[in-house]
């Protein structure tokens, strides 16, 4: 996972929580519908981001696999 999709997944998160809580939305149906609009603002936001770049966001990489890269990129230029 890269930065933006952990970032993106965030968003989803914190919109759907945040709308869950203004609608008061009770019940699977309800937060269902809540889940669905957090992960569309995640998508639309991604599609944009996407748009702009010309480059695509999903990526198979984990995203502790890229952490442990870094590290070591850094940990060689101090060698």
């Amino acid at each position: 996972m890269t930065d933006w999709e952990l970032i993106l997944t965030m968003v989803g998160e914190k919109a759907t929580t945040d709308i869950t809580i203004s609608k008061d939305s009770n019940g699977l149906n309800e937060c269902k519908t809540s889940a669905k609009e957090g992960g569309t603002i995640a998508k639309n936001t991604r599609e944009e981001i996407e748009q702009k770049t010309g480059k695509s966001i999903i990526s198979k990489d984990n995203y502790l696999d890229l952490t442990k890269k870094k590290k070591q990129i850094k940990h060689e230029k101090c060698k």
